[in-house]
């Protein structure tokens, strides 16, 4: 069977208290994934904003939405590295095709 590509959305949340150039440099490390693994990539920064509920006590957080296009094992290796990448309070992905 063959593999389907599917389009994907990723929101994660960078903690801003590592400061800017931090900040810029993990939005960048998680873009070049993304084109290593994927195509069609966007991203959005939203910037600094208030957090609905504080996270490890944190109130505000730095929002970034990615979307690609990849087979269904990239988005779960993403999830890994976001998962274990210091300074990211939370990410959530979503296949749009579903």
């Amino acid at each position: 069977m063959a593999k389907i590509n599917g389009n994907y959305e990723v929101v994660y949340i960078i903690d801003p208290a590592q400061g800017e150039e931090a900040v810029a440099a993990t939005v960048e490390k998680f873009k070049a994934l993304a084109e290593k693994h994927s195509s069609a990539v966007e991203v959005e920064e939203w910037g600094k904003r208030k957090l609905a509920y504080a996270i490890d006590y944190k109130t505000e957080g730095h929002y970034v939405l990615m979307s690609f296009t990849s087979d269904p094992e990239f988005p779960k290796e993403l999830d890994r590295v976001l998962g274990i990448t210091d300074g990211i309070l939370r990410s959530m992905i979503v296949c749009k095709d579903e």
